[in-house]
């Protein structure tokens, strides 16, 4: 295993994280476990400490997760795990105390290595979760907490915004290939010394466990997780990558990342080339180039249609062939608070949407472009994972 300096945390931080969203028994806590999901967790486990990923995460949303895993991390050697949970911030602080309370009685340890404020999507979650920092800090002089950070799906501006405030010591994000608005912040975290935990990057970053033919093909000779692994990697403002294993095999595929990553710019360039040429030959060279420019936030437009995420979804449909992953974050849309915020297109034709569009160069062609992306990507709404 490799390892970075996880920012001003000073943790030796290995660059593939275990991620404990998806291999406990339910969503909903306090559910009883199987015999038989334990194993796999715990199997999940042991092989994540053989193969030096010691850093294990969960969440108080992630349903059985933190109790879980509260039956066999007391088992570890407390020295040489990193462990990190994340909670919600409350508008009531006796409530987040409770909260937090609950959350190390279910991981049955004396402290965390880390410890995020979840969830800090908006301005709202921003506030609560500064006005909980006085908890936080009491628990940090106990020792209970060793480091404080935060978890976010917010916009890039509201990211940034948070870091700027000078209180967390490391950041969770979404940054890869398919996705990378969220750079400026990752630069603005390496300015302040922080740590930088990329968020679900296999799934999020475009289910590349099940990739398409096409994008497999770009990809060769890597495998889709290798490369997006590489990419994320090969920047050295990058500590490490969230791993959701389900099996302990799932950690398998990651030995290839970091056994590559001496080579990482030179294998990533070429791929890069490829899927830019692809995503030009498949929409246009001007498209490819500048759909984003001048495109409203969700809120910002008639019927909070999420024109970004809307576009960016048929782009990946067309060039890619990223239809099933096109479609079950599309479907998502509506349901997703925010953690996923804004509607989908459906109604489009109903509205006017020039005053929104006034700044995109291609305000005339877009809401044809949504009218089309809807009718290529619906399908049954999605039900969001907790916490995700």
């Amino acid at each position: 295993m490799r390892y970075r300096r996880f920012g001003r945390t000073n943790l030796d931080m290995p660059v593939i994280s275990c991620g404990g969203m998806r291999y406990q028994e339910s969503w909903t806590a306090g559910e009883p476990v199987s015999g038989e999901n334990q194993k796999k967790l715990e199997a999940c486990i042991h092989r994540a400490i053989e193969l030096g990923i010691n850093h294990i995460e969960t969440a108080r949303g992630y349903g059985t997760s933190e109790e879980q895993l509260g039956r066999v991390l007391p088992t570890l050697d407390r020295d040489a795990i990193i462990v990190q949970t994340k909670g919600g911030a409350c508008e009531d602080v006796a409530e987040f105390a409770a909260n937090f309370e609950d959350s190390m009685a279910r991981l049955q340890l004396d402290y965390v290595d880390l410890f995020a404020m979840h969830g800090v999507n908006t301005e709202r979650k921003l506030e609560w979760s500064k006005g909980c920092l006085e908890q936080v800090r009491a628990y940090q002089r106990e020792g209970r907490i060793r480091h404080i950070g935060f978890s976010t799906h917010a916009p890039t501006e509201l990211i940034i915004k948070a870091i700027r405030t000078g209180e967390f010591s490391y950041v969770n994000l979404h940054w890869y290939y398919i996705q990378q608005d969220n750079w400026p912040a990752i630069e603005v975290a390496a300015q302040n010394d922080m740590g930088v935990f990329i968020i679900s990057p296999n799934d999020k970053g475009g289910m590349l466990y099940a990739p398409t033919e096409n994008f497999s093909d770009i990809c060769k000779p890597l495998h889709p997780m290798v490369f997006n692994g590489l990419f994320c990697l090969s920047r050295p403002e990058v500590h490490t990558l969230s791993c959701g294993a389900t099996r302990p095999g799932d950690f398998d595929i990651h030995l290839e990342t970091v056994s590559r990553l001496d080579e990482a710019a030179a294998l990533v360039a070429p791929i890069v080339a490829r899927l830019e040429a692809g995503m030009a030959a498949a929409l246009g060279e001007d498209w490819a180039a500048r759909w984003a420019a001048g495109l409203p936030e969700w809120h910002g437009t008639p019927g909070e249609i999420n024109i970004p995420v809307t576009l960016r979804l048929y782009n990946l449909a067309r060039a890619y062939d990223m239809l099933p992953y096109g479609k079950m974050r599309y479907n998502l849309l509506g349901q997703g608070d925010d953690w996923f915020p804004g509607n989908r297109a459906e109604n489009v034709g109903g509205y006017d949407l020039g005053p929104c569009l006034a700044a995109s160069p291609f305000a005339g062609r877009i809401p044809g472009i949504l009218a089309e992306a809807h009718e290529l990507l619906r399908g049954e709404e999605q039900e969001r994972l907790s916490s995700e």
